[in-house]
């Protein structure tokens, strides 16, 4: 009846998906939950001309075996082949593709393609609801996710400082339109060459009725933490 969840702001070294795999592999082993989200493109930074990644590549070690270690499912955000922004899965059995953008934004659609359609993760027999940054604010995004039977609406996003309150606002209208919990793990420190610098970080959770679980900070390396029930 219970599912522990985090949303994780680790350290990102553009480009540097190995460096980056031991920094999302360390901020599982700190988070002791179930399921630590990350932000978008997380294992890239926020980087448009990042090579795809394989989700079976080696470099992903790391992370897989921190999760095995701790039976957690991290979602992570990278480039697929399509090419796609993408949300992973990796858990210490399994590595999967799960969810692709399906509203890219700005510069995006020059080299990103939209994904297929809205999708669910379950996991302990709660159903997540995946989002990537820019879906979260178009209404039929959530509608579409939340009509899967969604338990949860989880968003990778990044955004600049000065978009922290819509970033709030979503999620608030999120969970009090489908009386649904929302987590949003979004990018602190540095990304997107200059173009996030810092990112505006404050990742959140929020509960069905819009209040704010857990929450942290701007900084790099902050995690928010709560235990989500179904009351």
């Amino acid at each position: 009846m219970t599912l522990s969840l985090a949303v994780a702001q680790p350290p990102c070294v553009a480009f540097d998906v190995a460096a980056n795999a031991v920094a999302h592999a360390d901020a599982v082993r700190a988070a002791d939950a179930r399921v630590v989200v990350f932000p978008e493109l997380s294992l890239t930074g926020y980087e448009l001309t990042a090579p795809v990644l394989d989700p079976f590549d080696d470099w992903l070690r790391p992370l897989v075996e921190a999760c095995a270690e701790t039976n957690t499912v991290a979602l992570v955000g990278a480039p697929v082949e399509g090419p796609h922004i993408a949300m992973i899965s990796v858990a210490g059995d399994a590595v999967r593709v799960i969810y692709k953008k399906l509203y890219p934004g700005g510069a995006e659609p020059a080299r990103f393609r939209a994904g297929g359609g809205p999708a669910v993760h379950e996991v302990d027999g709660w159903r997540l609801g995946l989002a990537i940054c820019r879906d979260a604010g178009v209404p039929e995004h959530a509608a579409a996710t939340l009509a899967l039977g969604a338990d949860v609406y989880v968003v990778g996003s990044a955004k600049q400082p000065d978009e922290a309150a819509v970033q709030d606002e979503r999620a608030h209208r999120v969970a009090t339109t489908y009386g649904v919990w929302v987590a949003v793990a979004s990018f602190a420190g540095p990304t997107g060459s200059g173009e996030y610098d810092p990112a505006a970080g404050r990742s959140g959770i929020w509960r069905p009725d819009g209040t704010v679980a857990a929450q942290a900070g701007s900084s790099v390396g902050e995690t928010a933490r709560a235990v989500l029930d179904r009351a």
